[in-house]
């Protein structure tokens, strides 16, 4: 295999076309040129042509998925999936992902952790945090590490009543209060404990 001319690819510095004889044309940076040694004129074995293509591909892989963490924090399942939708292979996105991981620019445990933060936060309760970690990709054995510092669950409902109900203890609105906190991811029981709690803090106020 030959390399038939080595071209600037618009008014891109960085970015170059390299024309192979079988009419093959990949784009390669002026760092994967140096480390792959190409010039116009060489001549590459099949093993050779087959290394650099993979490299080439490989490394702008590794360009796209750094700019897609500069966007936003992803789990290693959802970079692979992301790649996968921007054309890469499956085997590049993987070996992407793979690199990601080494250099610690994907690290799944602290992303379950700011995942199950965020949503303890806005108030969710754990089956719905479960449904975010389950969407997001996330590895079930690391669910009950990252689930293991919740506490809160039940503060957490009581102020979603509050700011829901307001001081209305109309039945009507305290079923629909407890079914949006089912929705939000707590279950049956906290539910009906979070309600019969707001029930007993206003016997109280009225009490004094």
């Amino acid at each position: 295999m030959r390399i038939e001319s080595i071209s600037r690819v618009g008014n891109k510095t960085d970015k170059y076309s390299v024309l192979f004889d079988n009419g093959d044309d990949i784009c390669a940076s002026v760092a994967q040129i140096a480390d792959f040694g190409l010039h116009t004129g060489l001549e590459l074995s099949d093993e050779d042509y087959a290394r650099v293509i993979e490299g080439v591909k490989l490394g702008s892989a590794k360009a796209r998925a750094m700019r897609i963490l500069g966007n936003r924090s992803l789990s290693a399942t959802e970079m692979e999936r992301r790649l996968v939708g921007k054309g890469e292979t499956q085997e590049i996105a993987r070996a992407t992902v793979e690199w990601l991981v080494g250099i610690g620019a994907i690290n799944d445990d602290e992303y379950a952790a700011a995942i199950v933060r965020h949503y303890c936060s806005k108030g969710y309760g754990i089956a719905r945090i479960r449904d975010e970690l389950y969407r997001r990709g996330i590895p079930r054995d690391i669910w009950d590490d990252a689930l293991s510092g919740v506490d809160g669950m039940t503060d957490a409902a009581d102020e979603f009543l509050r700011k829901r109900l307001g001081g209305s203890r109309d039945k009507d609105d305290l079923r629909r209060a407890a079914d949006a906190l089912f929705r939000r991811g707590f279950s049956y029981d906290e539910a009906r404990d979070a309600v019969n709690r707001f029930l007993e803090s206003y016997e109280e106020t009225e009490e004094i």
